[in-house]
């Protein structure tokens, strides 16, 4: 890197690299596998507790080793290059530690829930380290987006429904792919937002690949995908009271706008989009219930 700039840089802060706007992710994708679990007569408030801080600590892990990859870019010796690889090897340090408590708990649940948790356990935490950790690095692959619709979608609502004490049932994954769109969304609006800076940083992100317009598409895709996959949940009987997801519609002009804007004005996207996943899996839960 041979233009320090300061500003750039500051997103290797502690408080910057947790990215805290992005842990309705697992706040959401755990409260759908328990409130589906609730549904089907099963509850135990101990490990729901469990679950849920499982489930912000692998989000929490993956967002502070999510900067791991840019070591190779933050070389030379100015003094804020080498106060960056500090953080990033810091906030590494402190993503493995999440990780590991996140285990222990995943394995606690184990031993309550029996084996059938742990195969989703192993390959949800070895995904999550995978996300920018050589050599798989899907991220930097194009994959990142792909990839946590399983990780963060599928598998971790599926296990939070076992954690909770439920058996395995095909209805979870189902109910699980809409707010599995909009895991992926959130992934995607932050690609978005990024989409300059990744190409001159040389990262290959799905975005980069692509082109931002064609992300863009996307983007709209998933969200459609996300209401249209619960209006035949609904046809089918898994959900109730469908038409409570048209309030998500209020939602939506701010990152219409956001898509169109110029790339200094597009920083709100992903909080934006963080809001559309709050909101619907909020609404989502509640049918699951009703």
């Amino acid at each position: 890197m041979d233009l320090v700039n300061p500003a750039a840089l500051e997103k290797y802060r502690f408080s910057k690299a947790l990215r805290p706007f992005s842990f309705p992710v697992a706040i959401i994708a755990c409260l759908v596998g328990i409130a589906a679990a609730y549904a089907d007569g099963y509850w135990n408030l101990g490990s729901v507790s469990l679950i849920l801080v499982a489930g912000v600590l692998l989000q929490a892990g993956v967002n502070l080793i999510n900067d791991h990859a840019d070591l190779p870019l933050l070389t030379g010796s100015d003094p804020l290059l080498q106060l960056s690889r500090d953080r990033v090897r810091f906030n590494f340090k402190v993503g493995m530690l999440c990780f590991l408590i996140a285990a222990v708990i995943g394995f606690y649940l184990i031993t309550i829930a029996g084996l059938s948790l742990l195969l989703i356990s192993v390959v949800g935490l070895l995904g999550a380290l995978g996300y920018t950790v050589a050599p798989i690095n899907y991220k930097n692959r194009g994959l990142g987006v792909i990839m946590v619709f399983w990780l963060m979608g599928v598998l971790m609502i599926t296990g939070s429904y076992i954690a909770v004490g439920a058996p395995f049932d095909w209805s979870i994954v189902w109910l699980s792919l809409p707010i599995s769109c909009l895991v992926s969304l959130l992934l995607l609006s932050n690609e978005l937002r990024d989409y300059e800076r990744d190409i001159d940083d040389g990262l290959s992100t799905l975005t980069v690949r692509l082109g931002y317009q064609s992300s863009v598409w996307i983007y709209w895709s998933l969200l459609v995908s996300a209401l249209a996959i619960s209006i035949v949940l609904a046809l089918l009987g898994y959900l109730s009271h469908i038409w409570l997801l048209l309030f998500v519609l209020l939602l939506l002009p701010q990152p219409f706008r956001l898509l169109q804007a110029k790339a200094a004005d597009r920083k709100g996207l992903t909080p934006a989009t963080a809001r559309i996943l709050l909101g619907f899996g909020t609404v989502f839960c509640l049918l699951i219930l009703l």
